[in-house]
């Protein structure tokens, strides 16, 4: 099978490989009703020696830079209420956390949650987070233009792999807000 875009040795429909996935990013893709079909979720095996955004795009081809998204997990907090919040956003921004992602969460501050706490909270490999399978009532802050890009590489919940998902998908998630301006231009 042929990955839509970059150049991938090994390239399977998620569902067919749940093995290599952590439990809860497993979980999603059994449980999976979106419009989108679960076959069309692709996983890519990928090596974490290379997942630097410059070597990976070089090994795996250019298209990538501008079809990636990152899913950072970030904690709103208001008086004594924490709010733990995934946001997805193209590799080649930053996410607007003292703004879109303020106002979104009703918070007075927003920052980005711990490491422990992300990799603990999802079960999820720090370096893999992915917003497939984020726990029940999380907020998932989308950026528009992620869901307008035809194919979207993230990561597989692990450092090894990633998950090719077509756009419009990352709007049927559990919790899916879509957001303009999420995604503010690295600089």
């Amino acid at each position: 099978m042929r990955a839509p875009l970059g150049d991938f040795d090994d390239v399977r429909p998620a569902p067919d490989c749940l093995e290599l996935l952590t439990e809860p990013v497993a979980a999603a893709v059994r449980a999976w009703r979106g419009g989108v079909p679960a076959g069309e979720i692709l996983y890519v095996d990928t090596d974490p020696a290379i997942a630097d955004t410059a070597v990976f795009v070089e090994h795996h081809g250019p298209e990538l830079l501008d079809a990636s998204a990152n899913c950072v997990i970030v904690a709103g907090k208001r008086g004594e209420t924490t709010t733990l919040a995934a946001c997805v956003v193209r590799s080649a921004t930053r996410v607007d956390v003292n703004g879109v992602v303020r106002r979104e969460l009703g918070s007075r501050k927003v920052r980005f949650a711990p490491m422990d706490t992300a990799t603990g909270d999802t079960g999820m490999e720090y370096g893999g987070i992915t917003p497939l399978g984020l726990p029940d009532g999380w907020p998932v802050l989308v950026d528009a233009t992620v869901v307008d890009l035809p194919w979207v590489l993230v990561g597989s919940g692990r450092r090894r792999g990633k998950l090719l998902v077509p756009g419009k998908a990352f709007a049927e998630l559990p919790g899916a807000v879509v957001l303009e301006g999420l995604g503010l231009e690295a600089g």
